[in-house]
């Protein structure tokens, strides 16, 4: 006499139940799509600056223009009336000409400061290398110039 047990031999299945998988990768599709609208990633936070207290009377400033040489001058604010009056006004070509300009203004005035101003059309990394090359030529103070 046999006996039913020792006929038959279980298989084992030997694959991977993928539907719990499944189920979680699309509850976090749904998480992400739900979430991606609340975030601008085009939103850029500048901090804003506050008018400093004491601006300089005296400074060498620089101009920066996309299509048109960039120029270096010394500005004066002249007594109580705050006319600007320009001591010198140079033009330089490319930014080595008025990184050499600039070296001959802190030469002759090594304790004044510089301010850039550039053109909302600037590319910003060029006035970043030239406030950069500002603070390497030795001047401690550079600000930007705003509205």
């Amino acid at each position: 006499m046999s006996t039913l047990r020792g006929e038959r031999k279980r298989k084992f299945k030997a694959e991977i139940n993928v539907v719990p998988y499944i189920d979680v990768m699309l509850v976090l599709l749904v998480i992400f799509m739900v979430c991606a609208p609340m975030t601008n990633p085009s939103v850029i936070d500048i901090p804003t600056a506050g008018i400093s207290k004491q601006p300089p009377k005296d400074f060498i400033e620089i101009t920066l223009r996309p299509n048109a040489p960039s120029t270096i001058s010394i500005n004066s604010v002249a007594g109580s009336n705050g006319n600007n009056r320009q001591e010198g006004k140079e033009e330089a070509r490319d930014r080595m000409q008025l990184m050499q300009k600039l070296r001959e203004f802190h030469d002759a005035k090594p304790d004044m400061p510089v301010m850039v101003s550039a053109d909302k059309g600037m590319i910003y990394d060029e006035v970043i290398q030239v406030i950069s090359e500002a603070k390497k030529l030795g001047i401690s103070r550079v600000g930007l110039a705003t509205k």
